[in-house]
C-alpha cells in the first residue's frame, strides 16, 4: 500500500447548533465563533485507514477544505495517527456547494499524487447530503462505493467491501484505486494518546490556496455552485409536562391509565 488519502471536514459542534444562522445576502451558513469538531464519520474513515496501514504499510494523508482556523481541529486527527495533512483554504472557496467542494478536493488529491484509496465519511453532520464522495470519485474517474460497513483484503491487491443496503447487504471486490465512504457500523475510532498529541505538533500540515491548485475562479464558491440554500429552520423540541396531585392510590391508577392510553403498557 503506497498512500491512503482520508477526506475530513471540520463541522460546527452540535452542542452549539443553536448559534448557527443564515447569511441572508449569500444564503450560506454563518459559522463564525462556533467551535469546530471533526465530522464523526470522518474519524471512522481515518480509523479504517490506520488499520489498513497497520496491515500493509504506506502513508495516511488527511485532506480537508476549511478556513485557516480549522488547523487545530485537523491536528487532532494527526494525533490520532495520520502521517501528514493538507488543508485547502482560500477565500475563493467560501460558499462552495457539494459540487464546487468536490472540484476543490479533486484538485487537492491530484496535487498530492498517486494513491491507492480515498476514504470518506458517508456524509457530514452539517450538510448530510452524502453527495461529495460520489462527485469526488466521478471527477477522479475512479470507482466509488458508499455505505460501507466492512473492509477486508483477500490479498494486498484486492479489496473486499461489505455495503449496507435496505434490508440487506452486498459484498463487492475491487482492485485499487477506489473511493470508499463508510458508515458508523464499520469500527470504533481509537482514543488519542498523549504521545500522539505530542507527535502531532511535529507532523506536516500544509496549506494550499487556489494559487497552488489553479482552479478557474468561476468554478469555485458561490459562482461555481449550482445549488443554493433556500432557508434555515432550527427545529425546537420541548417536553410536555404535567404534575399529578392527589392520594397515592388515585395517582397510581391515573398514571397507569395514561400509560395504557399512550401505548406504554
Amino acid at each position: 500500500m503506497e498512500r491512503i488519502i482520508v477526506c475530513i471536514k471540520p463541522v460546527p459542534d452540535p452542542k452549539h447548533w443553536d448559534r448557527v444562522s443564515l447569511d441572508q445576502a449569500t444564503m450560506t451558513l454563518k459559522r463564525e465563533g462556533i467551535p469546530n469538531v471533526v465530522n464523526p464519520l470522518d474519524r471512522q474513515a481515518l480509523e479504517a485507514a490506520l488499520q489498513i496501514k497497520e496491515a500493509f504499510g504506506g502513508e495516511v494523508v488527511l485532506l480537508a477544505m476549511a478556513p485557516p482556523f480549522a488547523a487545530s481541529t485537523i491536528r487532532e486527527m494527526l494525533a490520532m495517527g495520520a502521517d501528514r495533512a493538507v488543508l485547502l483554504s482560500d477565500r475563493l472557496f467560501a460558499g462552495s456547494d457539494t459540487l464546487a467542494t468536490s472540484r476543490i478536493l479533486a484538485a487537492g488529491v491530484e496535487r498530492i499524487g498517486a494513491f491507492d484509496l480515498i476514504l470518506c465519511g458517508n456524509m457530514t453532520l452539517d450538510g448530510s447530503t452524502a453527495q461529495v464522495p460520489g462527485q469526488l470519485a466521478e471527477l477522479l474517474r475512479i470507482p466509488n462505493l458508499m455505505h460501507i460497513t466492512k473492509i477486508e483484503w483477500p490479498d494486498p491487491k484486492l479489496c473486499r467491501l461489505t455495503q449496507r443496503i435496505e434490508n440487506g447487504q452486498i459484498v463487492w471486490e475491487s482492485a485499487p484505486p477506489l473511493l470508499i465512504s463508510v458508515i458508523k457500523e464499520i469500527n470504533k475510532p481509537r482514543y488519542i494518546s498523549f504521545l500522539g498529541i505530542v507527535e502531532a505538533d511535529k507532523k506536516d500540515l500544509t496549506v494550499w490556496s487556489n494559487e497552488i491548485l489553479q482552479i478557474e475562479p468561476n468554478l469555485l464558491g458561490l459562482a461555481g455552485s449550482p445549488t443554493k440554500m433556500a432557508g434555515l429552520t432550527m427545529r425546537q423540541s420541548r417536553r410536555a409536562k404535567e404534575i399529578l396531585t392527589g392520594e397515592a392510590e388515585d395517582l397510581a391508577r391515573d398514571l397507569a391509565q395514561r400509560l395504557v392510553k399512550r401505548g406504554f403498557l
